[in-house]
């Protein structure tokens, strides 16, 4: 690490890039803690402190704790994530949006836009939907969560929240064009981790109080150190495809004839199937918990409460279905057989073209089914374990997955920036492996 951060002194443009990313987070960790006009923040964090081990705790994970004091950013970047879920599923069965998928940059910036119009949207609904149901809320002494309830808040709750779901998307964007690492994840993970030191309160305060036993803080302590662990270990592994390439006689020499592979990662997805999975379970569920005197909501929120068995067979079920899902949107193995094919490379004992993608296609259904169950046990038994230990905080498999992943993700592009200057890079015995 110390050769590290004196191989980052040599690079001026990777120092400018990391020390922006760091502003930015800044800038996004300070709104989390700014309210939203009408609102009595003290009150509405001890009615959310009652609500612990409800998809609400999820919810305020993805926003980074802004959704405590319904905060200007409480609706975190998870509705631009949404958004992005529908304009990717709507490029599979509708003509017109597949047909901008393969019309390379033009056809990506107008995705990006209708991304960001379908963000708008979704902001606007949850919001209001959130809205109302801050209104009906009291504290414990029965004192207004909201001032002055009514239209006029509503509106501005709606344009406040919007409005920073927004700006945390543009920030984000800024993140992963002028900084170091994918900006969206970046901003999720700040919000992970910045809640870290106050679990790691709560957990020591309940232990000494008697209320959590030593022997479970250290059970569930082992439990996610563990995790952790299988987490890096699954995410740097590769099943490499031998390729090889003919040798060409040019005159009096000889080109060609060298042997690679084609790294196929065994979670080709990383960490966006968790997310997604959480998105679509997230946004229907949350405006059910803000609602508990309608009958027919209660019963939504009972169902979808983490933990239990509803919840966690839609959990798994979403998140096998987005790992197939972009697994395929990553990588298309025709192309890259094409691409084989176009420079003279074959997999040996392979024939080219069809045969090659065939091939490659049952290799990664083989590798996208076991990563399709690694993720659903990151992301399954430590939230069983959690919820079983009566945790103090949100903080399960996914949430590791997620920092992990991202962390591995940073490393890699930091490590590319000091490779492509000639400098070692982070690990001298072996550098990380990037996701994708």
């Amino acid at each position: 690490m110390a050769a590290a951060l004196e191989n980052l002194g040599k690079v001026p443009e990777l120092q400018k890039r990391i020390l922006f990313t760091l502003f930015m987070l800044s800038v996004y960790r300070i709104g989390i803690h700014i309210p939203t006009p009408g609102i009595d923040a003290a009150i509405m964090a001890e009615w959310f402190d009652q609500q612990r081990g409800t998809l609400l705790g999820m919810f305020d994970m993805f926003a980074g704790g802004g959704l405590r004091t319904l905060s200007i950013l409480a609706l975190g970047i998870m509705p631009y994530i949404s958004a992005s879920i529908i304009v990717q599923l709507l490029g599979i069965v509708h003509p017109k949006f597949e047909q901008l998928q393969k019309e390379g940059e033009a056809g990506r910036h107008k995705l990006t836009q209708y991304t960001r119009y379908g963000t708008v949207l979704l902001c606007l609904v949850q919001s209001y939907f959130i809205s109302m149901g801050v209104e009906q809320m009291t504290g414990p002494g029965g004192e207004a969560v909201v001032l002055y309830p009514g239209l006029g808040f509503r509106l501005i709750a709606m344009v406040t929240m919007t409005t920073g779901t927004c700006f945390l998307m543009w920030l984000g964007e800024q993140i992963t064009e002028r900084g170091i690492g994918n900006g969206i994840s970046l901003i999720i993970f700040a919000g992970i981790v910045a809640r870290m030191p106050v679990a790691v309160y709560n957990t020591m305060r309940l232990t000494r109080t008697g209320e959590m036993p030593i022997f479970g803080a250290l059970i569930m302590l082992i439990f996610m150190l563990a995790v952790i662990g299988g987490i890096v270990f699954v995410e740097t592994a590769q099943r490499r495809i031998p390729i090889q390439y003919p040798k060409q006689i040019r005159g009096r020499k000889v080109y060609g004839g060298q042997s690679t592979h084609l790294p196929l990662k065994i979670n080709t997805s990383g960490v966006i199937p968790p997310i997604f999975a959480s998105s679509i379970i997230v946004f229907p569920a949350t405006i059910a918990q803000f609602f508990p005197d309608i009958s027919w909501m209660k019963i939504v929120a009972d169902v979808m409460r983490p933990g239990g068995g509803t919840y966690n067979l839609i959990y798994l079920v979403a998140i096998i279905f987005f790992t197939y899902f972009y697994t395929a949107v990553v990588f298309n193995p025709v192309d890259v057989a094409d691409n084989l094919k176009k420079y003279g490379g074959y997999i040996p004992g392979i024939r080219p073209g069809k045969a090659t993608s065939e091939h490659l296609d049952r290799v990664l259904s083989r590798l996208t089914f076991v990563g399709a169950i690694y993720l659903c046990a990151v992301c399954i038994l430590p939230q069983i374990l959690i919820s079983k230990a009566n945790a103090p905080f949100y903080f399960g498999g996914t949430s590791l997955l997620i920092v992990v992943g991202v962390a591995l993700d940073t490393m890699s592009q930091i490590e590319s920036h000091l490779i492509s200057r000639q400098y070692e890079g982070f690990l001298k015995t072996g550098r990380i492996k990037p996701r994708r």
